[in-house]
């Protein structure tokens, strides 16, 4: 479950992370807690009363989150999470800027959390392709078949991913492409994907941070080159998302005098 909802976070960076539970999250985290968000339901209202209620109002502030910790973690909902909103946080009302500061740590944190993900995506990819053959063919495919049967779709996609593996419809079997996969592949790509699979299917059980740190540390993987390298991808993204926002900025007049000039 850590691993899909740190995948859907790869995926879609904006998500808020949310929290079922009242308790204050831990200094530094993401995650929002009960008190701080109002649910928006999905449904209907049945009748004007039950209408009056927040959860089924609309604001221009609804987004979607995710459920990071609590009951129901990895599911998705729609939320409004920001105290600024005058229609789901009326008395949390504050100072005009409030809504643009909001928003920039949130942007922050969930820029933060994508960088983490990849990070620790491109570490588990590093330390696959640092594995050396050792096994026979026969002895790799029969352990990495039976791992690969033991992860989730979420955590086994990860791996398929890498090698170009993925459904053509909604109906076809993850595992099966996967298997099939497998027994048409060399030696040396069965070796990294017992290594792959093994790492993964041990975060269900430990700490998903920890495994990977020490699957690191046993081939050698420099993680702090990896982690560079992500962190200055997504600082050249921004870059460009900040110079197409200036340009989109420009108005024609002003484009005119350029030409001129």
């Amino acid at each position: 479950m850590n691993a899909h909802v740190a995948s859907t976070i790869a995926a879609k960076p904006k998500l808020v992370q949310i929290s079922t539970g009242y308790t204050k999250p831990l200094e530094g985290s993401a995650i929002v807690p009960r008190g701080k968000y109002i649910a928006i339901a999905s449904e209907k209202p049945k009748d004007k009363e039950q209408a009056q209620r927040p959860q089924y109002k609309t604001c221009k502030f609804i987004t979607e989150a995710i459920i990071a910790d609590g009951d129901g973690k990895g599911e998705v909902h729609k939320v409004c999470a920001n105290p600024a909103c005058p229609i789901h946080h009326p008395k949390k009302q504050q100072q005009p800027n409030v809504d643009a500061s909001y928003q920039a740590q949130q942007d922050k944190e969930r820029r933060e959390a994508a960088i983490a993900n990849t990070i620790g995506i491109r570490t588990l990819s590093a330390i696959a392709e640092a594995v050396p053959v050792r096994l026979m063919k026969r002895d790799l495919l029969f352990v990495a078949e039976r791992l690969a049967s033991l992860l989730d779709e979420n955590r086994l996609s990860i791996v398929a991913r890498r090698y170009g593996i993925k459904k053509a419809k909604d109906s076809d079997s993850l595992g099966k492409l996967f298997t099939a996969y497998l027994r048409r592949a060399e030696e040396s790509v069965l070796g990294s994907v017992l290594v792959e699979t093994t790492i993964l299917y041990m975060s269900t059980r430990h700490n998903p941070a920890r495994v990977l740190h020490e699957a690191a540390a046993a081939y050698k993987v420099d993680t702090d080159v990896i982690a560079l390298k992500v962190k200055q991808e997504f600082a050249a993204k921004a870059r460009a998302q900040a110079a197409k926002k200036s340009v989109a900025k420009v108005q024609p007049k002003d484009l005119k005098k350029a030409k001129a000039a």
